[in-house]
């Protein structure tokens, strides 16, 4: 089965993939939580019904007829990252890799920037959690190291995370990453509030062209902005969660 075909709460990855590799992130509708997590959530973590989470999971699975459960991570903000295979407990990490077929390597996010990766041979494949923390401290370049990807050979997709014209931060956020050579001040705009409105995406872009990686798609949406799609913590609050998803057949 591929699963690049159009379904309710599934967003394929557009990318250039091999025929083997299945990739993408899930979307709001088609499942059963309910309010403020409506409805489709992933989330076991965020206070909602955990029969609703574990029956939207099981969902899941079917769906996209997965060929194991997704290996999720305890995510924390930081650059760890783990090998998603043999894992019998949640490893607490923001990254996972994978060269063994049939092991579904998974983050969840909810603005923060999901981000997959996979070789253009088709051998091996990551997914990588990054918020503004983990993105200035190097989830990306740990991600290519851990899992040992050539960065000349390595395409990357750029999953839902919130849109640079909503995401405010403050002068602290923007010095973190302005004071590394691979930033420049393009990816910050001044906000009225005497803040900045950050584009996730640039920086994202800026750190894997440093390291040499030019296979880069996605970034395209907003989960702040269309929350018809996405579950969205700055704006909501209390919500769902978001998974995206890669695993080669």
């Amino acid at each position: 089965m591929t699963v690049r075909k159009a379904l309710q709460n599934w967003l394929p990855a557009d990318w250039p993939v091999p025929a083997n590799i299945q990739a993408g992130t899930t979307l709001r509708p088609g499942g059963v939580s309910r309010p403020p997590y409506d409805s489709f959530n992933l989330g076991l973590h965020v206070h909602d019904e955990s029969t609703y989470v574990i029956s939207n999971r099981q969902r899941l699975v079917l769906q996209l007829a997965l060929p194991h459960e997704p290996v999720w991570l305890e995510q924390v903000h930081g650059i760890s990252v783990v090998n998603a295979a043999g894992q019998t407990a949640i490893p607490k990490a923001d990254a996972s890799y994978t060269d063994a077929a049939g092991v579904v390597c998974a983050v969840m996010t909810a603005d923060c920037l999901p981000v997959l990766f996979c070789d253009r041979q088709g051998t091996q494949v990551a997914a990588a959690h990054a918020g503004w923390r983990g993105l200035a401290g190097g989830i990306l370049e740990a991600t290519l190291q851990q899992a040992g990807f050539e960065p000349e050979h390595t395409l990357t997709w750029l999953g839902p995370g919130i849109g640079a014209a909503v995401y405010e931060v403050g002068a602290e956020v923007r010095d973190a990453f302005l004071q590394q050579p691979m930033h420049d001040e393009s990816a910050f705009v001044p906000s009225p509030n005497a803040r900045w409105y950050m584009d996730m995406y640039r920086l994202a872009r800026q750190r894997l062209n440093a390291v040499g990686v030019r296979g880069i798609y996605g970034g395209e949406y907003c989960t702040y902005s269309q929350e018809a799609l996405f579950f969205s913590y700055r704006r909501d609050g209390f919500t769902g969660r978001m998974a995206s998803l890669i695993w080669m057949r």
